[in-house]
């Protein structure tokens, strides 16, 4: 005989109508989140944002200029894990919309320009492969050619494996163009978000001429699990964390996300650019 199940209600509320906060549990209303750039209000918690996302809340409206584009990363390796590199970044290109995980141009921050480059957490986590490694190259030469300062957005998982050494050469590279802005006088600033690690962290992440972090960003080369288990010893509490980043020397001062864009023209200001 038949049983009757009772009806699953379905809800009424729209989906992403609210956002759960994974660090204190709160569910804060979407709008809200996004009008508080993506900072919880009950913790203050500064979460992940995409490059599009994170440069709009930077610069000055309608300002941004977009180059390099149409750059997308090819596949030297033929390189196949789980799924084959090709395959990972239609995957990416299609969760995303972007052609790599990278976002930079001109834009005017409170007026000042600048030459902006903006890493994308959604796109394999940052990254950084050939298009990654030549945007921010390009984005310092351009700076360096227009005397213009450049602000870097930071967070990355490091190297991108599935290119191999072609991934690896890009730390030189773009530390190489850091040098050529230092000797034309150029003003480099560094904004470190949640994470910035590895290969990016151990090349142009750390060579600002300014280092900004946000609150409680995770910042360093290899993972605290890995220097754990090579030390065999315990980590000091809030390792690797911005603040203590700051306490050490390797970040000049932490700014919250609402405070970005004052401090990003004061610290232009202040150097005469």
């Amino acid at each position: 005989m038949a049983v009757d199940r009772p009806t699953e209600k379905k809800s009424d509320v729209p989906a992403g109508l609210w956002t759960r906060c994974d660090p204190c549990g709160a569910t804060v209303y979407s709008k809200d989140l996004a009008e508080n750039l993506h900072v919880c209000p009950e913790c203050g918690f500064h979460q992940r944002v995409d490059a599009r996302t994170r440069t709009e809340q930077l610069v000055d409206p309608g300002s941004f200029e977009e180059y390099w584009a149409d750059l997308v990363s090819t596949d030297p390796l033929k390189f196949k894990d789980r799924i084959t590199y090709k395959d990972r970044l239609k995957k990416a290109q299609q969760a995303t919309g972007e052609r790599d995980a990278i976002v930079a141009g001109k834009a005017y921050i409170r007026g000042r320009p600048v030459v902006l480059a903006v890493m994308n957490p959604a796109f394999i986590m940052a990254s950084m492969g050939s298009v990654v490694g030549e945007k921010i190259t390009s984005a310092i030469e351009l700076a360096a050619d227009e005397n213009l300062p450049v602000v870097i957005v930071t967070a990355s998982g490091g190297a991108r494996m599935q290119e191999g050494m072609v991934s690896l050469v890009q730390m030189a590279k773009t530390s190489a163009a850091v040098a050529k802005l230092d000797d034309a006088g150029g003003l480099y600033i560094v904004v470190a978000t949640d994470p910035t690690t590895a290969g990016v962290a151990a090349s142009f992440a750390s060579l600002g001429d300014v280092i900004i972090a946000e609150p409680a960003a995770m910042m360093g080369f290899a993972g605290p699990r890995v220097i754990a288990n090579t030390i065999k010893s315990e980590l000091p509490e809030g390792f690797q964390t911005a603040e203590f980043m700051l306490e050490h020397g390797f970040v000049d001062r932490i700014v919250a996300r609402l405070d970005l864009r004052k401090e990003i023209a004061r610290i232009i200001d202040y150097c005469g650019k």
